[in-house]
């Protein structure tokens, strides 16, 4: 597959395709069809979206819609900073398979033998098989935590990641600890991220966020995107506001989250539509510009016991296979998904608590412009 003879379509093309997912649709499917992407926001009291669509295994087109932040009025621009939420998790497995592949240490490694500055209490299941970072990353590695992350106002202390680990004050959550032996069933922990991220710090000896940039941010092209937490004041200029449900704006700017892997990543939807191609690519055989090829297969490969392969969740949507995964903090929605061979995508984000119905909906209409193989998501009226 030789990708670099794709050439971009032409542009009375594109903008077809940008009016079909922007304008009022032929058919209202679900009974908002038939808003333009403006109203459309304004029906589910969503301020903002930006999105980006991936086809050819490049980026087709990126556009923004509606306010950044109600109460100023800033509008919502391609280079707005959102937070991506869960979105996290993949983005930051990246860097952990990266140092799997340079022998920093293997996938299938007791996770204890990696970690210097805390152990994993494994209990009455130390007999069920170790805890290793691709069970961490797929979320069977037996932990019951379940987070979601709620995060914190800025002007309120954060805690370090072993008080997140061991449920200490100022983190309000319970400690991260096994319910269940590993590899026995699928429950969805942020609280294993946050292992893998330690034994990921304590196995390069760097800060999580300098090795985001380094390893994954810097050579993808991501030069809009942080880990760092709170942000960086320099950067708040350039950020959503969170807004509720209602569409008013939160009685904070955003929540900071120093679980970083979990829920920490700023971005725009530019820069996750450069990731989601990158492993494209490298599965295509294409780039390698953070994992060879090999390597990158674990992204997509579920592990055998729920969904999740190493960071992506992986469906079957329609006669499509897909990797994708949803962001949900205090105040913004996210979305990301990309077919596995065939080089089209899209990233949707937004700075609304009911931003999981305009997503849905927009997912839609660009699924029947770029003819993806993909079943019609439900979509609240």
């Amino acid at each position: 597959m030789n990708m670099s003879a794709s050439l971009p379509e032409p542009s009375e093309m594109q903008d077809s395709r940008i009016a079909e997912i922007e304008c009022p649709q032929p058919a209202d499917l679900h009974h908002v069809g038939s808003l333009p992407v403006t109203q459309l926001l304004d029906h589910f009291h969503v301020p903002g979206v930006s999105i980006a669509v991936i086809n050819n295994f490049q980026i087709a087109w990126t556009k923004s819609w509606g306010t950044a932040d109600v109460q100023s009025g800033a509008a919502a621009t391609d280079e707005t900073l959102y937070q991506a939420a869960s979105i996290s998790k993949p983005v930051a497995a990246m860097a952990s398979l990266k140092a799997a592949q340079i022998g920093l240490f293997d996938l299938d490694q007791d996770i204890n033998t990696i970690l210097n500055s805390w152990q994993l209490p494994q209990g009455q299941f130390h007999g069920g098989g170790a805890v290793t970072p691709r069970m961490l990353m797929s979320h069977t590695s037996g932990l019951g935590d379940g987070f979601g992350f709620p995060g914190y106002k800025p002007n309120e202390p954060l805690p370090t990641l072993l008080q997140v680990l061991d449920g200490l004050p100022p983190s309000p959550l319970a400690a991260v600890r096994p319910v269940r032996p590993p590899m026995t069933a699928y429950q969805y922990s942020g609280g294993g991220i946050e292992i893998q991220q330690l034994a990921l710090t304590d196995s390069v000896g760097a800060p999580f966020a300098q090795i985001m940039h380094d390893w994954v941010l810097q050579p993808i092209g991501m030069t809009m995107s942080t880990f760092e937490q709170p942000l960086p004041a320099e950067l708040e200029c350039r950020a959503a506001h969170a807004h509720d449900v209602s569409g008013e704006a939160m009685d904070a700017r955003w929540h900071a989250h120093p679980e970083q892997a979990a829920a920490g990543l700023w971005t725009t939807a530019t820069d996750l539509a450069r990731f989601l191609i990158e492993v494209q690519k490298t599965l295509a055989g294409e780039s390698s510009l953070v994992l060879d090829r090999t390597t990158m297969r674990n992204m997509v490969t579920p592990v055998g016991v729920g969904p999740f392969a190493v960071g992506f969740m992986v469906t079957q949507k329609g006669d499509g296979w897909y990797f994708e995964h949803d962001g949900d903090n205090w105040g913004f929605k996210a979305q990301a998904i990309a077919h596995v061979a065939k080089g089209y995508g899209a990233v949707i984000m937004t700075n609304g608590d009911k931003g999981g119905s305009v997503m849905a909906e927009i997912q839609n209409r660009i699924a029947k412009a770029y003819s993806w193989d993909l079943d019609d998501i439900p979509v609240e009226s």
